[in-house]
């Protein structure tokens, strides 16, 4: 059973940092408006459509009012996500710190990797809270229009990335 849990505390460990240097280079490639999101799995939408909603406002149809109500919205999320890196970063060399040593202490190893679990589900749970926030400010159309172009954008996107690579 050690064995066991100690294989599963390496794989993440090992595995966290190679993936975490993926997201970062996946960001770069993505303006200022949709970077922040990026890497959450699904949340990744959430990032796309407050910086699609207002970057398209006339496409789809938003008044004044709703951009200026939006804006705070995307911002607080830029910042929750911010944090969020950070924490999670933090929690990871805690972790590393903890199995640094030849004899961890395993309940320490598994409190450490509980605590990243819990900041992630915790800003996972706060993007969805921002997510019906920015969504509650649009209309049933303009949601449409939204989904819409999001679909659209991701099948724009994910062949021109496809021929990108094959040129290189």
């Amino acid at each position: 059973m050690k064995r066991v849990i100690l294989s599963l505390l390496l794989s993440i460990v090992l595995a966290t940092p190679a993936f975490s240097q993926m997201k970062d280079m996946s960001m770069m490639n993505h303006s200022e408006e949709h970077g922040p999101m990026m890497g959450m799995g699904p949340m990744d939408k959430m990032g796309d459509m407050t910086g699609m909603c207002i970057e398209h406002q006339d496409k789809m149809g938003l008044s004044d009012a709703q951009v200026i109500k939006m804006k705070p919205v995307r911002n607080d999320m830029k910042k929750k996500q911010v944090r969020f890196k950070a924490d999670r970063k933090i929690a990871e060399i805690e972790l590393t710190e903890i199995m640094d040593v030849k004899d961890f202490d395993i309940e320490k190893a598994r409190s450490a990797v509980k605590k990243i679990a819990d900041i992630t589900t915790a800003h996972h749970l706060e993007m969805l809270t921002s997510m019906q926030e920015m969504r509650a400010i649009l209309t049933d159309d303009q949601f449409k229009k939204m989904n819409k172009m999001s679909s659209m954008n991701m099948h724009d996107k994910k062949p021109a990335k496809h021929m990108n690579k094959m040129k290189k």
